[in-house]
């Protein structure tokens, strides 16, 4: 089979309403644009999801389709949906029994992906890699355990379900957001551990999974110790680190450019040129339309593309997906779901 050799536009952003609208299938045909990302507000049932989804890829077919589905308090898709169990219940099962811990993780991860891939839903920017702290506003129950060689344990089984429904996994947020108490969607986070507590700990989840994601979300985190820019931001971290010495091939997502951690930084648009030049594949700018719109302006003003690593995280629906809900492993991993939210 020949690669796909066109590009895909660096830009994903967000939309409205429950209902494409024409101007925004008109936003969502510029070059600039290359990824849309579902939010609650997008979102009623699950037959209005398929016909938002396929009136998507009606304006614009190669698009990327996302969404946050992480499950606890991070699930966009939830009336008519499974109920997906927080990743740290997962963790806490897998204290006590470690092989379930694994069978589940892989379980609902399958599921989690089944379902969104079902509706014409690409990927969702799952796992959490970061460590799991109770004090940690931004992350807590979302992360798995404090224990980096438990995350990484029950992330290989996560990532396998995702894969085995379809779906590529999207790590996030390198190196590490858990350990920081701050939360970057109200301010900048400040982690001010020394280097070596870092690299051995939050960095070393992403170290030992990174050879099976197939993109990373960086954090809006400085890590004064080693460098002085945000993780999403920096020259070191996205290159020095995560290519270089992590040899990582797949595609990097900013966080949400809009978010209150890097606003100070500039418009949106110097925004958006700090996280491509440091090596990022494709920015979010959500929640912002006008802030969209002038990055969209930027990039196509600039001629700047989203890379060929992006084409790689279109959904690849395994057989079982087309009649999810009537397939054996779809009862299955419901019973396993459930049984560890009523927990």
């Amino acid at each position: 089979m020949i690669e796909d050799q066109s590009t895909v536009g660096a830009l994903m952003l967000d939309l409205e309403g429950t209902a494409l609208t024409m101007a925004e299938c008109e936003l969502l045909n510029r070059p600039s644009v290359g990824g849309v990302i579902l939010f609650k507000r997008n979102y009623i049932s699950p037959s209005q999801l398929t016909d938002l989804t396929a009136s998507i890829r009606e304006c614009k077919p190669d698009i990327l389709i996302a969404v946050d589905q992480e499950g606890g308090r991070v699930q966009r898709f939830y009336e008519g949906f499974l109920s997906l169990p927080a990743l740290y219940s997962i963790g806490q099962l897998y204290a006590r029994d470690a092989d379930r811990g694994r069978l589940v993780a892989e379980h609902c991860a399958w599921a989690m992906a089944a379902e969104v891939i079902h509706h014409g839903v690409d990927i969702s920017f799952a796992p959490v890699l970061d460590l799991y702290n109770s004090e940690s506003r931004a992350i807590e129950n979302r992360a798995f355990s404090p224990s980096a060689e438990d995350t990484v344990d029950l992330a290989e089984s996560y990532i396998s379900g995702m894969n085995k429904a379809g779906m590529v996994a999207i790590g996030k947020h390198y190196p590490g957001h858990g350990s920081v108490e701050a939360d970057s969607h109200e301010e900048l986070p400040r982690d001010e551990r020394e280097a070596d507590e870092i690299m051995g700990a939050d960095y070393k989840v992403f170290a030992k999974c990174v050879s099976r994601l197939g993109g990373i979300m960086s954090a809006h985190v400085i890590y004064p110790a080693v460098d002085g820019e945000p993780a999403g931001f920096s020259n070191f971290w996205l290159n020095d680190k995560l290519r270089t010495e992590l040899g990582f091939q797949g595609a990097v997502f900013s966080d949400d450019l809009s978010m209150t951690a890097v606003k100070s930084a500039g418009t949106a648009e110097y925004r958006a040129k700090l996280a491509l030049t440091a090596g990022c594949d494709m920015v979010l700018v959500c929640n912002d339309r006008e802030s969209a719109l002038s990055v969209s302006d930027w990039l196509e003003r600039n001629e700047i593309q989203g890379s060929r690593k992006l084409h790689k995280l279109r959904a690849k629906p395994a057989p079982e997906i087309a009649n999810l809900y009537n397939e054996e492993k779809w009862l299955t991993a419901c019973e396993m779901v459930c049984s560890l939210t009523k927990i």
